[in-house]
């Protein structure tokens, strides 16, 4: 039926993938019509011709294709402000390299400033054990402190740990460690969240106005990166506020799904705490679910495996008491409460699995993050919980290696790291698998997560070795990991394109289905639209996405 009044948008492309497995014709759609952000047609160019009146806006985009829009399952924009300052030392291969970034990036700091960095590669230590001794040369008496490009790991110099009175005798609540030398005396090396808050207490903060205008920017650059949405794992203490403060005046460049987490060896009254956020929203952010994690990294020795790796590590779980753990997934889903678990060691994943599998009659969805090395008889039990799945393809293409020199697959050793980033796996067992990045530990691209996804390997280095190619996706199944599948995994719908649907659009200058994964890493964001309003324009430039609020 045709709508009573114009339409507010009209996109004519090459060709409309709808993702919708009901639509019969949706294959000859070459637009489609948008009103009071919802689409109310999709057809061709002359179908669509009724839809446009004089207030109508027409965008054509010849050749384009016009999909729904892609949702990145794992993001933390808002602790990403903290973990992005400084040096990006996310390039460096070697600790000269590692040097010379920070050595530049000490030469623009005033006297009083800490010298910071992020997206630290454990890659470049080799085989020696990791230590400040690069931060002690370069700062000196100033205070530094760098990030792991995993966030569950941080490097603070001699000079930081005196400030925040750090003595390698701290103990914790959960598995998080402070690495000490032979001696007793810590080598800056700090594992996991609670160790590393001992530093982060005393950095100092970045204002919250400065905090909010980085907020919205990093959330337009994955905007520009082809995403409408993002499944936010955490709640940042200051989250709400600041996405008050953004609304206030202007909306949100993508949505947020926002879930706090429920951190190891908290008392089971958490879950009272956690239940009574649910719900909260704004106009394009909520908070729904609950992130936990049973263990923490392979390459910082904080995964939990069935065997030790290495180095003898990887061998427990972030709870101290894993029945904690059983004990609080029950109690959030007797409450209907989703919740996704960080869960990347075998052993971890195999606990976890079997958790959600216990729970009998369950009335929420439970899904598992990472899942980085897996054996066959977790995968049987992952199928027979009705578990969902989120991964990020990229971890596998830009942190490991085919010849296995890498951290992560020295770590493992050739068995376990054969085993790595299953995904074809899960998808023939009918797992359903969202895909995301996990920014800032990768970028949050799009189109780079779809080629990666098929490749196995970065679609930018043709010259690397795919890395367990027997796990490749094909094209449709990559795509329903950044549409579908993102919805569905967490017992939700949406991320196809039909009439009544939210106008949440991506359009790509090639149709992701059709060229080879080997170029499709170099499709260009033609347009975004979140809520039938564009939010990034052809020309890839912010627009106005709403008018400011009057006060």
């Amino acid at each position: 039926m045709i709508s009573e009044r114009a339409a507010d948008l009209v996109l004519l492309g090459g060709v409309v993938v709808t993702m919708d497995p009901d639509a019969a014709t949706a294959a000859e759609a070459e637009g489609l019509a948008v009103l009071a952000g919802e689409v109310v047609a999709l057809g061709s160019r002359s179908a669509l011709q009724p839809y446009i009146g004089e207030g109508t806006r027409v965008i054509e985009l010849a050749d384009a294709a016009i999909l729904p829009g892609f949702v990145d399952s794992h993001i933390h924009p808002v602790f990403g402000i903290d973990l992005t300052r400084g040096a990006d030392l996310s390039r460096c291969r070697t600790l000269a390299d590692v040097e010379t970034s920070l050595r530049a990036e000490a030469a623009g700091l005033a006297a009083e400033d800490w010298l910071l960095g992020w997206g630290l590669d454990p890659n470049v230590f080799g085989e020696e054990p990791v230590s400040n001794a690069v931060l002690n040369d370069v700062a000196g008496d100033r205070p530094a402190f760098v990030r792991f490009f995993d966030a569950h790991a941080a490097l603070a110099s001699s000079r930081a740990l005196a400030l925040a009175g750090v003595t390698g005798a701290e103990e914790f609540t959960d598995g998080s460690r402070v690495v000490t030398d032979g001696t007793g005396r810590p080598t800056g090396y700090l594992l996991e969240l609670q160790a590393i808050h001992l530093v982060e207490a005393v950095l100092p903060p970045l204002s919250f106005d400065r905090r909010a205008e980085a907020l919205y920017e990093v959330l337009l650059l994955m905007a520009r990166a082809g995403f409408t949405s993002g499944q936010v794992q955490d709640l940042a203490p200051d989250a709400i506020e600041l996405l008050q403060t953004i609304e206030a005046t202007r909306d949100l460049p993508i949505r947020l799904r926002m879930s706090p987490w429920y951190v190891p060896g908290a008392p089971l009254e958490e879950v009272s705490r956690l239940a009574e956020l649910q719900g909260v929203r704004g106009r394009r952010w909520i908070v729904e679910g609950v992130k936990l994690m049973i263990d923490g990294t392979v390459d910082n020795g904080t995964a939990w495996l069935h065997e030790p790796d290495c180095l003898g590590e990887s061998t427990t779980s972030l709870w101290l008491d894993p029945q904690q753990y059983r004990d609080a997934l029950t109690e959030l889903d007797r409450r209907g409460i989703p919740t996704t678990t960080h869960a990347i060691g075998d052993a971890g994943i195999d606990f976890v699995v079997r958790a959600i599998d216990g729970l009998g009659e369950r009335t929420a969805t439970h899904r598992i993050e990472h899942i980085e090395t897996m054996t066959d008889a977790a995968l049987e039990v992952f199928v027979s919980s009705q578990a969902t799945a989120s991964m990020q393809p990229t971890h596998c293409t830009l942190f490991t290696r085919a010849d296995g020199s890498d951290n992560w697959s020295r770590r493992l050793g050739e068995a376990r790291a054969q085993r790595g980033f299953r995904t074809r796996d899960l998808v023939r067992a009918g797992v359903p698998l969202a895909l995301g990045s996990d920014w800032p530990v990768a970028p949050s691209d799009a189109v780079g997560i779809l080629a990666d996804a098929q490749l196995r390997r970065p679609h930018n280095d043709p010259g690397a070795s795919p890395i367990n190619p027997d796990q490749s996706l094909d094209a449709m199944d990559a795509l329903r990991g950044l549409t579908i599948e993102p919805y569905r995994t967490i017992g939700s719908a949406g991320g196809v394109l039909r009439v009544g649907a939210v106008a949440d659009i991506t359009v790509l200058d090639r149709d992701p289905r059709a060229v080879d994964p080997e170029i499709l890493g170099q499709a260009a964001v033609l347009l975004t639209v979140v809520d039938g309003r564009v939010v990034v324009d052809c020309a890839d430039q912010a627009t106005q996405t709403a008018d400011v609020i009057a006060k």
